[in-house]
This record gives C-alpha cells, sequence and structure tokens, in this order.
C-alpha cells in the first residue's frame, strides 16, 4: 500500500499495479473501499497497470474532519492522477465512486480519460420536489429529502451499526453469498459517522444529469438488474451520455449492487472487452 498527503493534509492510501499500457483508475463507493476491487486488482493488473485508491474517510485512508463533500473527493483524485503522472488514463466508477468521476469530468474536464465506465449509480439519489415525476424514474432516485434526512439522522444516532448493516443488506436482492454480504458489511466499518453521514448527504443531494450530455469521451454503463439501482435508471445515463453503451447484468449472473464481487469473471471480461477496443482498432 502507497501513500500521497493531499493539498489540505489527508492521508490516502492507494495500490498501483504498476505495468504496462493505458492506466486504469478505479473508484469505490460510499462507506466501501478499494478492496472491493480486489478481483479487479488481482485479474485485470497483468495485462494493464490498474490504480485503485481508499477515499478520504474510507478504509485505511485517513479520517479528518473536514472535506467530506464529492467534490473535494474529486480534486483529491485529481492529486492523485497528478502525484503518478498520468497524463492519460481509463477511468472507471462504482456507485458513489461515479459521481466523484462526474465531478472530476465537471471540474477538470475529460482530456486525460480515454475510456470511461460508469458502474451501478443513478444521475441523482434524491427526488427533489421540483422533478416531475417522469424525472425522478430517469434520474433513479432511491429516496425523497425527507428520507434522506432521516437516514442520514439513524446513522449517526446510537444503533446507527444496525441501520448501517440494513443499508447494507438492501443492495441485495434474494439471498446474497454469505461470504460477500460478510464482507462489504465489514468494509463499511472503516468508514465513521461524521465522515460518512456529511458525505451521503452531500453525494446524495448532487444532481449530474447536466453533466451528462458533456461527457465526450467512450463511455460504458453498466447496471444490475438484481441491484437496488433500477436498470432503468442506468439505460437513461446510457441515452444522456453521446454514444454511451449499456450493459446490464440478468439477476442469474449478479443480482446486487456488487457484480465485481458477486461474479468478477463476468465483470472483468465486459470491463476489458470495452477496454481493449480502441487498442484493437490502432493496431
Amino acid at each position: 500500500m502507497k501513500e500521497l498527503i493531499t493539498t489540505d493534509g489527508t492521508r490516502l492510501a492507494y495500490q498501483d499495479s504498476g505495468g504496462e499500457g493505458v492506466p486504469l483508475v478505479m473508484l469505490h463507493g460510499w462507506g466501501q473501499t478499494q478492496a472491493m476491487f480486489r478481483h479487479q486488482l488481482a485479474d485485470l493488473s497483468p495485462g494493464r497497470r490498474v490504480v485503485t485508491v481508499d477515499l478520504r474517510g474510507h478504509g485505511l485512508s485517513g479520517k479528518p474532519r473536514h472535506g467530506y463533500r464529492i467534490a473535494r473527493l474529486a480534486r483529491d483524485v485529481h492529486e492523485l492522477v497528478d502525484h503518478l503522472g498520468l497524463g492519460r488514463f481509463d477511468a472507471l466508477g462504482w456507485s458513489m465512486g461515479v459521481s466523484v468521476w462526474w465531478s472530476f469530468i465537471d471540474s477538470y474536464g475529460t482530456g486525460r480519460i480515454r475510456r470511461f465506465v460508469a458502474v451501478d449509480q443513478p444521475a441523482a439519489v434524491a427526488a427533489v420536489p421540483w422533478m416531475t415525476e417522469r424525472e425522478q424514474r430517469d434520474s433513479g432516485a432511491i429516496f425523497d429529502v425527507s428520507e434522506l434526512l432521516a437516514l442520514g439522522a439513524a446513522l449517526a444516532a446510537p444503533g446507527g451499526e444496525e441501520v448501517r448493516a440494513a443499508f447494507v443488506r438492501g443492495m441485495f436482492s434474494g439471498e446474497p453469498d454469505p461470504e460477500v454480504l460478510a464482507f462489504v458489511a465489514e468494509q463499511i466499518t472503516s468508514t465513521p459517522a461524521y465522515a460518512g453521514v456529511p458525505l451521503l448527504f452531500d453525494h446524495c443531494a448532487q444532481d449530474w444529469r447536466d453533466v451528462l450530455p458533456r461527457i465526450d469521451v467512450p463511455t460504458l454503463v453498466i447496471g444490475c438488474e438484481g441491484s437496488h439501482v433500477h436498470p432503468d435508471s442506468q439505460r437513461f445515463i446510457a441515452e444522456q451520455i453521446p454514444g454511451a453503451r449499456l450493459h446490464v447484468f440478468p439477476a442469474d449472473v449478479a443480482s446486487s449492487h456488487f457484480p465485481f464481487l458477486e461474479n468478477p469473471a463476468a465483470f472483468n471480461a465486459v470491463v476489458e472487452k470495452f477496454l481493449a477496443e480502441e487498442a484493437d482498432a490502432r493496431a
């Protein structure tokens, strides 16, 4: 594990597999860690350079009392790719990690991103009152503002650990693999409530629909039939990003918000095929 100190003094723990070719930078979701991508770091690394990082407040990274906003996380990632000297790279985000990339693109553009993979993240998580019902469905809103406030309050209150565990369980449909569920539930314990609650509020309050049409790099959007994020929201995102493709895993392949853990072989094959296409075209 390597470390970077950001401009505001926060320690970021990251892994860099080294290797040749265009690097792939992978960002995890809220409350989780770079260990979510353990199978990708192992299985994609032989053919490419893979970089993962624990976002601030998560995993082995520092947990300061400041900076729990998507925009700050995007700056952290910008500082990381600068630190690594990545002039051009492929970007993959899952869940909140997609939002961090959308913020990165909003602030810094797409000039350094060769290809982009967005995994199972709504364009807007909270249904604000000024959205029409159709806009709420398209954006993939999971709950309304009052529910978001209630969730944050419950996570911050005594007994928040039980609320957090139920929140994680709700990301699986049917009976999950016990090992996968236990792993996810254990990883989320590394994020303290003082970091996780304000970050969750900021994350869920964002609406990224205006960024989507401005993404001008080849993009793959991945959804799952068995996820709590409705596949139709992923279809909407793919329609809004010019030329984007959509891949939805059927429930018998991956039935949760975690396809890279549930069925890493299927997930890696889809991602590897997409990332390799431009290289093949140049050959």
